[in-house]
């Protein structure tokens, strides 16, 4: 048989399958796991960096100059209120104190003498009123020597931690000199800031007091074991920052807290109705992130989305979706714009449960 004769016949056939060749057929993809935005109420957890600060935190200052003549404590020492920490040398302040008082003795025996002498109108009454005024100007030295006196002993005014002493036995201390530092740390106070748009959310959240509690991270990351509560908001916002200040207080009854200390407050903040998706049904290009959406043909057509919040392997959707979309959830790097594609449809709910959520106790969701 001679070979151009089944060339010449091979051609038509090549030609007819070419002709009835559907490219949408070439163009379909395999099975690909699609899904769908699920609307949930979930909670996730805020964090702010605060600066601690101890309830009370004061300066001892000396009152009176004079010599160091005592240190009763050592730094880091936990003093009770009224509990002498320093001496100064009281000799010339008792000195004056005894001056004080002998002048008040003579004022009052004059007082006495010119009393008799107006009695027998020898004297007037005028100056039995000089006396008197007299004696009571010597009785107000007496009051100011006695208190100068009980300035030479510096007392905490309060429970609390010595802070570093900064002289020494013998040094000559001026008045208003500063001695130490004293601070109650029974319980801390922790600052820290927050945007208005955070805060307007936060006072349209705040029902109850237990919408008001919250956490403190220690700087070694630790969970403070006792929860606090915040307890007041500024005045005013910073014109600088756009920020305003919110306080929280926290038990310190082991005294693990310090003043100056930093840590991380957390508040736990509740979501109703929350749209969320699996994070790695999204992609990124140029900071904007994207999601593939199907239409009626299953082809493919890619979205841009706004993150309203990022939890654990879950994004919440602001704009961009709804619980209607159907969403590409696997295979997203085998993929492009406009393809068609074979899928297996998986329950919003079953493909958020076969995620694997990291545990975080203030982490909570419930599905709708």
């Amino acid at each position: 048989m001679s070979k151009i004769p089944i060339m010449l016949f091979l051609i038509p056939i090549c030609s007819l399958i070419s002709c009835t060749s559907n490219p949408e057929v070439e163009n379909e993809k395999g099975n690909f796991s699609v899904t769908s935005p699920l609307l949930m109420d979930t909670s996730f957890t805020k964090e702010y960096v605060a600066q601690i600060q101890s309830l009370q935190n004061i300066e001892l200052r000396a009152m009176v100059k004079g010599y160091l003549e005592a240190i009763n404590v050592d730094e880091g020492q936990l003093v009770r209120a009224g509990q002498v920490l320093f001496n100064i040398r009281p000799i010339e302040f008792q000195a004056e104190l005894a001056k004080a008082k002998a002048e008040a003795k003579g004022a009052e025996l004059e007082l006495q003498n010119t009393k008799i002498l107006a009695e027998k109108n020898i004297v007037s009454q005028t100056e039995l009123g000089l006396a008197g005024a007299k004696l009571d100007e010597a009785k107000a030295e007496v009051a100011l020597a006695e208190l100068n006196l009980s300035y030479t002993e510096i007392k905490a005014p309060f429970d609390g931690i010595v802070d570093r002493i900064r002289f020494k036995v013998g040094s000559l201390i001026d008045e208003g000199t500063l001695l130490t530092s004293l601070s109650n740390n029974k319980e801390v106070y922790a600052y820290f800031n927050v945007s208005e748009s955070e805060y307007l959310d936060y006072k349209a959240r705040t029902k109850d007091e237990n919408d008001k509690m919250a956490t403190l991270v220690l700087a070694n990351n630790q969970l403070h074991k006792y929860k606090g509560n915040i307890e007041t908001i500024e005045g005013e916002f910073d014109n600088n920052t756009g920020n305003i200040a919110f306080r929280a207080k926290f038990p310190n009854p082991e005294l693990l807290l310090k003043h100056g200390e930093t840590g991380k407050v957390q508040l736990r903040v509740e979501m109703n109705n929350a749209l969320v998706i699996p994070q790695k049904a999204t992609f990124e290009i140029q900071d904007k992130i994207y999601a593939y959406v199907l239409d009626e043909n299953n082809v493919l057509k890619s979205r841009n989305i706004s993150i309203k919040q990022k939890l654990p392997n879950l994004y919440v959707i602001g704009t961009g979706l709804s619980v209607n979309d159907k969403i590409l959830l696997e295979g997203i790097q085998n993929v492009k714009e406009d393809d068609k594609i074979q899928i297996e449809f998986i329950p919003s709910k079953q493909a958020i449960a076969q995620l694997q959520l990291i545990k975080q106790p203030e982490h909570t969701t419930s599905q709708q």
